[in-house]
């Protein structure tokens, strides 16, 4: 059972840092270090998260994605920018999870937690693709400070239910895969309109001089 949660604890991780990285850094550091949790034996070798030069770097970090993560398609790009940082930071802190396990273990939990992150994070970056193609700036101020809350509940569910967390996690990305098609179409749509109208003759109806 305590492997099962160590696990649930990586990917849950894993998970959220393809969220939102800075912020899952940031306040599991946070947390730490002011020891609003305390961490079970199995989980020391989280402690170096609240060291208070990764807590600055992730600080400072956050505060760019909050405010970049709220200007329609400046999201867009901060999100393509990191679709490398973030299953990278995700598989980073899967192993720290860990500990010092066997390197065919690293190996098998990187992997895991790389694309566990790719995925949360190309749900998170196809949504806002979607939410990009409306005129109204206000539903990324909306996904955004949700996909905050999110990420914070997330870390405060993983410390009480870990395995818990981790099945919820999976079903909203199972969610999300099930409804892709429909958000891929519609974004296909919307950005193919004005693509049309442009190629559309000219009222023919009008004469010609």
């Amino acid at each position: 059972m305590e492997k099962l949660d160590l696990l649930g604890v990586a990917l849950g991780l894993a998970a959220l840092a393809g969220v939102n990285l800075y912020l899952t850094v940031f306040a599991t550091g946070l947390a730490i270090h002011f020891h609003w949790i305390t961490l079970a034996p199995q989980y020391q070798s989280l402690e170096i998260l609240g060291n208070p030069w990764i807590i600055s770097v992730a600080g400072v970090l956050y505060l760019l994605e909050f405010f970049a993560d709220k200007i329609p398609w400046v999201d867009s790009i901060w999100d393509a920018v990191h679709t490398v940082i973030r299953p990278v930071g995700g598989a980073l802190l899967a192993i720290q999870v860990l500990g010092h396990p066997s390197p065919a273990l690293t190996v098998i939990v990187a992997l895991l937690a790389g694309g566990t992150s790719l995925i949360a994070h190309t749900a998170k970056a196809a949504t806002r693709l979607a939410s990009n193609t409306s005129p109204e700036p206000f539903s990324n101020i909306g996904l955004s400070l949700g996909e905050d809350a999110a990420v914070l509940g997330g870390l405060t569910l993983m410390h009480f239910a870990p395995l818990l967390a981790l099945i919820i996690f999976l079903i909203v990305i199972g969610v999300f895969f099930y409804f892709a098609r429909r958000i891929l179409r519609s974004i296909k749509n919307k950005i193919g309109m004005p693509r049309k109208k442009l190629d559309e003759p000219a009222d023919r109806n009008v004469s010609v001089q």
